[in-house]
């Protein structure tokens, strides 16, 4: 099963050194039941799409609460065994786990099939919807719409090869 775990690039930079993502548990975002129904496709590219972008907008939420962080969304593609990935059956259907999958173990950084990140020219619109991000969770429009800006910006595919380049060199 393809997860999409949400990092930051300080988040990458201790995968890479530690070679694994998160100590478990970790949150992921995969093609689950409750996203099929939701996003109402068949279609596997569309329904992996949107767990990126599920995954992306938990990014953007560790940035909120990281203040130092360099403000550029990133996703890890990782391959996991279909029983590594469980679904919440009690928050299946909340519209804020859409997606939403726990993984018990941390995962090797080895099993990661690409990575996501913001280019540089987003750090401005990301950087603005980390800062509306609680006003857009109580509600208000406009913040929702600075949020919804950092989604204009792709994320950019690496392949794993170039996570050092990513996270600079190590200290």
């Amino acid at each position: 099963m393809r997860v999409y775990v949400p990092l930051t690039l300080s988040g990458l930079a201790e995968a890479h050194r530690t070679g694994q993502l998160g100590p478990g548990p970790s949150v992921a975002y995969a093609v689950t039941p409750a996203l099929r129904e939701w996003y109402v496709s068949d279609d596997i590219e569309e329904l992996e799409y949107a767990a990126l972008n599920r995954a992306a907008l938990a990014s953007l939420r560790l940035l909120a609460v990281e203040p130092g962080a360099v403000r550029r969304r990133v996703v890890v593609a990782v391959d996991v065994p279909d029983r590594a990935a469980v679904a919440d059956p009690d928050r299946g259907l909340d519209p804020s786990a859409l997606g939403e999958v726990r993984l018990a173990d941390p995962v090797p950084l080895a099993k990661a099939a690409a990575v996501h990140v913001d280019a540089d020219d987003a750090e401005a619109d990301v950087t603005a919807a980390a800062d509306a991000l609680g006003a857009a969770d109580l509600g208000d429009d406009d913040a929702q719409f600075v949020v919804d800006g950092a989604e204009d910006h792709e994320l950019l595919w690496f392949a794993t090869q170039e996570i050092p380049h990513l996270v600079g060199p190590e200290d």
